[in-house]
């Protein structure tokens, strides 16, 4: 892929008083423009993977401190929140004190922390560009990744609680004792020891498992409060549908939480002549690693800030949807024509 034509023909097509038209390829779409404006059409998310701001001043927008981040990101996070499904899965990379700075505003609307990854780039990374006498401190050669999954909460009547309070609270509702939950998922204990309890040893009762029980207990269970196990108050859900209740993980063996992959460089890396467009590129492999983690083929995954639009080239070779989105029209343009040239393995 020759680099000056890449660059070339993007910047020649656009008019700069006017946003491009969206780029379709592979499923992904590539959107100018501010998130918050653009994604309204969006379809809801399986996966959202954020690549904002870090609070470090290196691109146009980007707040020079991370005092910044907690207001800055906030809109966007109450969007994420307001859009996504009880299967959502949101990976928010950043610096370790961005991430902490934000983690607050996401709990808040209702993100629920799962996990820290860390990016060891590697000691290449720093290649001696690293004056530890003046900042005193070790060289940096790190970026975290944290994984959040929805709070969900169940209900109906007006009523909202978390799926481990509803799953008792309907079987109990049912007036059915707390032991023939094992007889109704044919098991000797297993059911009220898992499903049932109050404890933090609660389950998240697998598909066939919650049928069982709603089977069950709309058998069995008190004529005058049928439904039970109803998502909409009509009747039992499914165990397809309970399935979709948190948020999809596939782990492969031998895959951690430190993610040792070197900086891009290479083909990887986009460039316009000799320099590079781009100076947080994320690797294509860490970003598939997650996407096949939490998706299935055909899912839905947001790129709420593109840069170069990696997560929409990764989404493409795994076989997912993606929406991406990029504020700024020199990035946006080298993400489209990237795009165009890209063939999928």
């Amino acid at each position: 892929m020759a680099t000056s034509k890449l660059f070339g023909a993007a910047e020649e097509s656009n008019s700069p008083s006017e946003s491009p038209p969206p780029y379709r390829r592979f499923g992904a779409t590539l959107y100018c423009g501010d998130f918050l404006q653009v994604s309204a059409e969006w379809p809801s998310p399986t996966v959202i993977i954020v690549d904002g701001p870090y609070g470090v001043g290196s691109f146009p927008g980007d707040p020079v401190s991370h005092e910044a981040l907690a207001e800055w990101y906030r809109p966007h996070v109450a969007r994420w929140a307001e859009r996504s499904l009880p299967e959502t899965t949101l990976w928010f990379w950043n610096t370790e004190i961005g991430w902490a700075s934000v983690h607050p505003v996401l709990v808040e609307h209702g993100w629920e922390y799962r996990s820290c990854h860390i990016w060891d780039k590697g000691v290449g990374h720093i290649a001696g560009n690293s004056n530890s006498k003046t900042l005193r401190r070790f060289p940096v050669v790190t970026e975290v990744c944290a994984q959040y999954v929805r709070k969900v909460k169940v209900g109906t009547n007006g009523s909202a609680m978390s799926v481990k309070e509803w799953v008792r609270s309907e079987w109990e509702r049912s007036g059915l004792p707390l032991y023939q939950a094992n007889a109704a998922c044919g098991v000797k204990n297993a059911a009220t020891r898992k499903y049932l309890t109050k404890c933090h040893l609660w389950y998240f009762p697998p598909p066939e498992a919650f049928e069982s029980l709603a089977r069950y207990a709309n058998e069995h269970g008190n004529s005058q409060g049928r439904p039970y196990y109803s998502l909409d108050g009509t009747r039992p859900a499914t165990a397809q549908e309970w399935a979709r209740m948190r948020a999809k993980f596939h782990c492969d063996v031998g895959i951690t939480n430190v993610w040792r992959e070197p900086a891009v460089r290479g083909e990887e890396r986009i460039k316009d002549a000799h320099k590079s467009v781009h100076m947080n590129q994320k690797p294509l492999r860490l970003l598939e690693q997650v996407i096949v983690a939490t998706t299935d083929p055909g899912d839905v995954v947001w790129e709420p800030f593109g840069g170069l639009c990696s997560v929409a080239i990764a989404a493409a070779n795994r076989g997912r949807e993606c929406h991406s989105a990029e504020i700024l029209p020199e990035y946006f343009a080298a993400a489209r024509d990237r795009l165009a040239c890209h063939a999928t393995p």
